[in-house]
């Protein structure tokens, strides 16, 4: 079983049809990217898959069942999402928001339990914010307020968690300790990682699997190395590139053509 499926899914604002009778399957345990041009839908199916936008015709298939049936609440169990730039009240504390993850699993009839104190140290230890427990939200840098969110979905202890443009705004390294927190979380506990990324080659470093999309439609779909090719970054980016092979990975690596400065005339690597 696929931890998410779309059958015929339709997704549109308005009259304006932004994905069009799309099947996809997203593969349990393992890291799945959605990638493609400005406006070509990634961020659109992902508000979809979790259930904060209404497919205009169409089903998507949660751990087997349609999502539009469950309770909101199972559904927060089964799948955490993270927006892209979330905003947190002035003032909030990052155990004030981590605790926010939990809160799926109240009711009237439970209250706080140890069990949920678990999950959220768990959560702030898992993302190094345990010193930041006690620190307003909109006081830290933009990775550690990006931790930060990720601790509260890590805290809703689901199986699935759904990212859009985790990296964005942050500076080069922060991209990759984000990323390999993401990573790290799939190797260890399992999780499946659905995420919207624009840096092709950090989609190829990351991702057990690639979604291209374009033209309302999947273009192609597999594994990096045998997805991207220069004929696939031409079609959906409209862009020229040659498709090397990252001397630290072996996954594909794209070097986009396009005016610079040329200082040197082999392909290498530059150390120092």
């Amino acid at each position: 079983m696929h931890a998410i499926e779309t059958d015929a899914l339709t997704l549109s604002y308005g009259d304006t049809i932004i994905i069009n009778e799309l099947n996809v399957k997203i593969p349990k345990g393992e890291i799945t990217v959605f990638i493609g041009s400005n406006g070509c839908g990634k961020s659109t199916l992902l508000r979809s898959i979790a259930r904060l936008l209404k497919p205009k015709e169409g089903t998507v298939l949660l751990e087997g069942s349609s999502i539009a049936k469950l309770p909101t609440k199972e559904v927060a169990k089964q799948l955490a999402i993270l927006p892209q730039g979330p905003v947190a009240p002035e003032g909030l504390t990052v155990l004030q928001l981590v605790k926010q993850g939990r809160y799926p699993y109240q009711s009237w009839l439970k209250q706080w339990t140890e069990e949920d104190e678990a999950a959220v140290n768990s959560a702030l230890e898992a993302t190094g914010m345990q010193d930041f427990a006690e620190r307003a939200v909109d006081s830290l840098s933009g990775g550690q307020r990006q931790r930060a969110w990720i601790a509260m979905t890590l805290a809703q202890k689901t199986d699935i968690i759904l990212l859009d443009e985790p990296t964005t705004y942050l500076d080069l390294t922060h991209q990759i300790e984000i990323l390999d927190l993401l990573f790290e979380l799939n190797e260890r506990e399992n999780r499946t990682i659905v995420m919207v990324l624009h840096d092709l080659n950090l989609a190829c470093r990351y991702a057990h699997n690639l979604v291209a999309l374009k033209d309302q439609k999947i273009f192609a779909q597999g594994r990096p190395e045998d997805v991207i090719t220069c004929s696939l970054v031409q079609n959906v980016f409209q862009m020229n590139c040659d498709v090397t092979v990252d001397p630290l990975f072996g996954t594909p690596l794209c070097i986009p053509h396009g005016k610079g400065r040329c200082i040197v005339k082999e392909v290498g690597v530059m150390n120092g």
